[in-house]
C-alpha cells in the first residue's frame, strides 16, 4: 500500500469519528440542558415544566443532528462553484 493511500485512511477514519462524536454531543447537550433546566424549574415554581422541557430539548437535538449531517454531506466543489457562480478566471482558464 502507498504511503499517501494509507495516510488518507486514516484522515478519513478520523474525520468519521469527530463527526460521529460531533453528532452525539450536538444531540446530547440540549436534552441534558433542558432536563437540568427543568429540574430545577420545577423544584422553584412548582410548576409541571419538565415533560415539555424534555421534548424541547429532544427536537433541539434532532434538529442539530440533521443541521450537521446536512452539512458534512456538502461536497465543497460544488460550495466553491456556487459562490463563484461558476465563472472561469480569463488568464488561465481555471475556476476563481
Amino acid at each position: 500500500m502507498k504511503r499517501g493511500t494509507v495516510m488518507g485512511y486514516k484522515r478519513s477514519v478520523f474525520r468519521s469519528f469527530a463527526l460521529i462524536s460531533q453528532l452525539g454531543i450536538s444531540i446530547l447537550a440540549p436534552v441534558l440542558l433542558c432536563t437540568i433546566l427543568g429540574s430545577w424549574l420545577e423544584e422553584r415554581v412548582s410548576f409541571p415544566v419538565f415533560i415539555p422541557l424534555i421534548i424541547m430539548g429532544v427536537l433541539a437535538g434532532v434538529r442539530n443532528a440533521y443541521a450537521l449531517a446536512r452539512h458534512a454531506n456538502e461536497d465543497p466543489e460544488d460550495k466553491r462553484e456556487q459562490q463563484t457562480g461558476g465563472r472561469m478566471d480569463k488568464k488561465d482558464g481555471k475556476d476563481r
